[in-house]
C-alpha cells in the first residue's frame, strides 16, 4: 500500500466498551511490526478515562508514532511524551477553538512533537461551523495550522475527507490542501492514496521549473546575486530554497519507490 503511514485508531472508531480490546490489539500489532508503511497509533484524548493508559501501554509495546487527539495545551504533549519517552515521534491534532488560540504554545512544545494535523470534523462541531465542499468557514484555521507548523519546523498533514464515493471532490480537497501548504493528507480509504499522492507530489513542471532555478544561482557569476532571471521571470534567493525543498521532497519520494 502506497502511504506514508498507517494508523491504528483507538479513539472515535472505537465504542467505549472495546477500548481495552483495542488497545490490546494496537499493542499486539505494534510488537509484530512487519508493516510497509510506517506504523502510528491514535490515542484517546488526554484527560480520558483511556488516554493515559493507552500511552502507557504503548510505551511498553514500543510504539515510535503516536497521534495524540484533541490536543489543546503544550502540556497535553508534553504530558504524553513523558510516558511514551524521547524515541516516539508525536501528532498533534488540532480540534477545538481553545487549541487555535494556543497553536504556538502547542508547536513549540517542548516534546518530539514531528506534526500537527487539523480534526476537521470535530472542529467543524466545536465552532458551530457548516464547512461545505470548499471549507469556507475553515480557511483561516487551517492557514494558521500551517503558518504553527512552518514556524516550528513541523509537518502540516490535512484532515480527513469523508465522502469516500465522491473522487473528484477528494482530489479538489486536496489541491486546496496542497495550496495552502500542507504536506499531505488524512485518508480514510484506500481509494484516496492515489488522489492524494499525485496532489502533494511535485509535478514535472514543477520539478523542471526548480532545477532551471538551481542551475541559474549556480551559474558562474551568479553565486553571490540576490536575483537572476528564470524564464522571463525574476527569481529571488527565497525561490531558490523553495526550489531546493521541492527538488529534496521529489528526491525522496523518488527513494520510497525503490523501496
Amino acid at each position: 500500500m502506497d502511504c506514508d503511514v498507517a494508523v491504528l485508531d483507538l479513539e472515535d472508531a472505537v465504542a467505549p466498551n472495546a477500548k481495552i480490546a483495542a488497545r490490546e490489539a494496537a499493542c499486539a500489532a505494534v510488537r509484530a511490526a512487519g508493516f510497509a508503511p510506517r506504523l502510528a497509533v491514535r490515542i484517546n484524548a488526554p484527560g480520558t478515562e483511556w488516554g493515559e493508559d493507552d500511552s502507557r501501554a504503548l510505551a511498553g509495546a514500543g510504539a515510535d508514532c503516536v497521534i495524540i487527539p484533541k490536543v489543546e495545551s503544550a502540556g497535553d504533549i508534553e504530558a504524553v511524551a513523558g510516558i511514551m519517552g524521547a524515541g516516539c515521534a508525536l501528532w498533534a491534532m488540532i480540534e477545538t477553538p481553545r487549541a487555535l488560540f494556543r497553536l504556538e504554545d502547542i508547536a513549540g512544545c517542548e516534546a518530539p512533537l514531528e506534526a500537527l494535523m487539523p480534526g476537521v470534523n470535530d472542529l467543524a462541531e466545536a465552532l458551530g461551523a457548516t464547512p461545505g465542499e470548499d471549507r469556507e468557514p475553515l480557511k483561516s484555521w487551517l492557514a494558521m495550522i500551517v503558518a504553527a507548523s512552518r514556524v516550528s519546523s513541523l509537518l502540516a498533514i490535512d484532515g480527513v475527507y469523508n465522502r469516500i464515493d465522491n473522487l473528484d471532490g477528494f482530489a479538489a480537497e486536496c489541491a486546496q490542501g496542497a495550496a495552502f501548504g500542507f504536506d499531505g493528507k488524512s485518508l480514510i480509504h484506500p481509494s484516496q492514496i492515489a488522489p492524494a499522492n499525485a496532489a502533494f507530489s511535485p509535478g514535472a513542471a514543477a520539478i523542471a521549473h526548480a532545477r532551471k532555478v538551481v542551475e541559474a544561482f549556480a551559474a558562474p557569476g551568479a553565486e553571490a546575486l540576490g536575483v537572476v532571471r528564470v524564464d522571463d521571470r525574476m527569481v529571488e534567493r527565497l525561490h531558490l530554497a523553495a526550489a531546493r525543498r521541492l527538488l529534496a521532497r521529489h528526491d525522496w519520494l523518488e527513494a520510497r519507490k525503490g523501496e
